[in-house]
C-alpha cells in the first residue's frame, strides 16, 4: 500500500470517528431537549411578569423573621437552575439573606454539559438580560426587601451575567463574580458599575477558559474607574470549584465562599 493510500485511509477513518462523535453529541442534546431529566418547574416556587407579558419562575428563599432583609439576586451555571444553586440560595438565607435564585434559560435546564453549552450558545442575550432584569425588579419590589440592600452573586455563566448587569444596574450595593467568562478590560464598558456598591471577582488560578491575564485586566480597568472591589484568584484550582459538594470541604471553595459572606456582610448590612 502506497503512502498516499495509507494516508486517506487514516482521514477517512478519523472523519469517520468525528462524525460519530458528533452525532452522538447531537444526540444527547436532543434527546434531552425532547425529554429532559428536570425543567426549571422542579426547582422553582415563585413566578413574576417578565418582558412582553411572558411568566418568569425563581426560586426565592427567605431567611426567619418579618425583614426588611438585604437581598441577593442568584443567577445559575451555563446548566440552568438546578438543585446546587436553589441550595446555595437557602444558606444565604441562613446568612439573613432573601435571595432570589432567577431562571436565565426561561423553564430550560440539565445535567448534560452538551446541552449546557447548546443552551449558552443559543439563548438570546437580549432575552437573557431581560429577564434577569425584570428578576431584580421583582425582587426590590418585594415589601420584606430593603431596596437599598440588594447584591447580585453568580457562578460561572451567571458570573458574566451580573457581571453584565453591574454595567447597566446603577442600583446593585455589591456584585458579587464567581468565575465569569469574559473579564471586563475596558474601563469604559464597566458603565455605572460601582455607583451604588463594589465588585468582587473570584477566579481560579487554573481556568483555561479565563486567562490570568484576563483577570489582571479586570482588575486594572475597576482601578482605573476607582471602584471599590476585591479581585482574587484562587490557586490550584480551575473553573467552577464552588459547589455545594466542595463547600462542607476546607479548602479553596470553602474559602471563596466564606470571603463573599464577609464582603456581603459588609456591603449590604454594615455598609460604609
Amino acid at each position: 500500500m502506497s503512502l498516499r493510500k495509507l494516508l486517506v485511509r487514516i482521514l477517512l477513518v478519523v472523519l469517520a470517528v468525528v462524525g460519530l462523535l458528533a452525532l452522538a453529541v447531537a444526540g444527547v442534546i436532543l434527546f434531552d431537549s425532547l425529554f429532559p431529566a428536570q425543567t426549571a418547574a422542579d426547582f422553582t416556587n415563585v413566578t413574576y411578569p417578565g418582558p412582553g407579558g411572558i411568566t418568569l419562575r425563581a426560586y426565592l428563599a427567605q431567611p426567619a423573621g418579618d425583614g426588611p432583609f438585604p437581598a441577593v439576586l442568584l443567577v445559575h451555571e451555563f446548566f440552568g437552575i438546578n438543585e446546587d444553586i436553589t441550595q446555595k440560595a437557602d444558606l444565604l438565607a441562613q446568612q439573613g439573606y432573601l435571595v432570589l435564585a432567577v431562571d436565565a434559560y426561561r423553564g430550560n435546564t440539565t445535567r448534560q454539559i452538551p446541552r449546557a453549552i447548546w443552551l449558552v450558545v443559543t439563548a438570546p442575550q437580549d432575552e437573557i438580560r431581560l429577564d434577569i432584569d425584570a428578576g431584580y425588579q421583582y425582587l426590590a419590589a418585594l415589601p420584606q426587601v430593603r431596596a437599598d440592600r440588594i447584591g447580585a452573586v453568580g457562578f460561572c455563566f451567571g458570573g458574566t451575567q451580573v457581571m453584565h448587569l453591574g454595567t447597566r444596574n446603577p442600583d446593585l450595593a455589591a456584585n458579587v463574580i464567581y468565575y465569569g467568562n469574559g473579564p471586563i478590560t475596558d474601563p469604559q464598558a464597566l458603565g455605572v458599575m460601582g455607583q451604588s456598591g463594589p465588585v468582587l471577582g473570584i477566579y481560579g488560578e487554573q481556568d483555561i477558559g479565563i486567562p490570568l491575564e484576563q483577570v489582571q485586566g479586570f482588575d486594572q480597568a475597576l482601578q482605573a474607574r476607582g471602584i471599590p472591589h476585591q479581585v482574587t484568584v484562587y490557586s490550584g484550582v480551575g473553573h467552577a470549584f464552588v459547589h455545594m459538594d466542595t463547600l462542607s470541604v476546607p479548602g479553596p471553595a470553602q474559602e471563596a465562599w466564606n470571603q463573599m459572606l464577609e464582603f456581603l456582610e459588609k456591603s449590604l448590612k454594615n455598609p460604609g
